[in-house]
Formats: C-alpha cells, structure tokens, sequence
C-alpha cells in the first residue's frame, strides 16, 4: 500500500506563499504521474497540477504563473510551490499520485488565505 503524506499546509496572508510537499513511501518514478488537488468548503475536488513521470507538468489555468510543481526523486517527494496567494486559493490540498495500478490518495493538508 501506497502512502502519501503531505505537510506545509497553514495559514497566510493574501499576497503569501507556501511551499507544500508529499512524501511517498515508494518510489515516485514509478508512477505515471504525481499531482496535487484542492477541495474547498462546498465544492467538488479539483486539478491544481500535475508532473509527469519524464517532468512534464500541467497546471489549472486559475494558478497558471503563481504555483509551480516540482519533484524530488532521490527524495521520492514532490512539491507545490505556491506564491501571490489568494483567499480563493483557501481549500484543503491533497496529493495524488497515478500508476498502472491505480491512483493513491494523501490525507490532505489544510491551506487558508485571509484576505
């Protein structure tokens, strides 16, 4: 079984930046692709972006130029860099990651932006 823990979640100001990260406990290259997505109060969850297992990446159009997706394979982590925070980007952000077997989950980490 796959685990994926996230952390770096909290709270910030509008303008703000954090970094989320999501340990595997497996080897990340072996998956077709890692990505994160967020689910705010109300709402279904959503796509932020992903990285492909050759490093190409693919972002929601709403964070296009503000968050950047990254890994680490040596440290079988991958990473949300997210800058000029909003309150809309406030939501509870999960990692994900997709392989021949299926798909794998992680807890999520809370994020909230005050405005």
């Amino acid at each position: 079984q796959v685990q994926l823990v996230e952390s770096g979640g909290g709270l910030v100001q509008a303008g703000g930046s954090l970094r989320l990260s999501c340990a595997a406990s497996r080897i990340i290259f072996s998956f077709n692709d890692m990505g994160w997505y967020r689910q705010a109060p109300g709402k279904q969850r959503e796509l932020v972006a992903t990285i492909a297992r050759g490093g190409s990446t693919n972002y929601v159009d709403s964070v296009k130029g503000r968050f950047t997706i990254s890994k680490d394979n040596a440290k079988n982590t991958v990473y949300l860099q997210m800058n000029s925070l909003k309150p809309e980007d406030t939501a509870i952000y999960y990692c994900n990651a997709r392989g021949l077997a299926g798909q794998h989950w992680g807890q999520g980490t809370q994020v909230t932006v005050s405005s």
